[in-house]
């Protein structure tokens, strides 16, 4: 069974699989530019003292995101078991 969340709802140490990204135009291209693309599997490894940003993992690559960036990625907790 799917489990859909933000990727900013993401705990340290969870991992998932991008289901969507909902950003327009430059925002998304901007995201979809980093590799943040829907099928990809990302894991969040940190996260600053106050929330933001959030530092993720995808293809051997950390990146961090602003939570602002993050709400508009929607990711498949259960895919990542797969």
């Amino acid at each position: 069974m799917s489990q859909i969340v933000n990727l900013r709802q993401m705990q340290v140490g969870q991992q998932g699989k991008i289901a969507a990204v909902e950003a327009l135009g430059e925002m998304n291209r901007r995201i979809r530019d980093m590799g943040l693309i829907p099928g990809t599997t990302v894991s969040i490894v940190g996260r600053a003292p106050l929330k933001d940003p959030v530092a993720l993992r995808l293809s051997g690559v950390t990146i961090s995101l602003r939570n602002s960036e993050a709400d508009f990625i929607k990711v498949d907790l259960a895919a990542s078991d797969s």
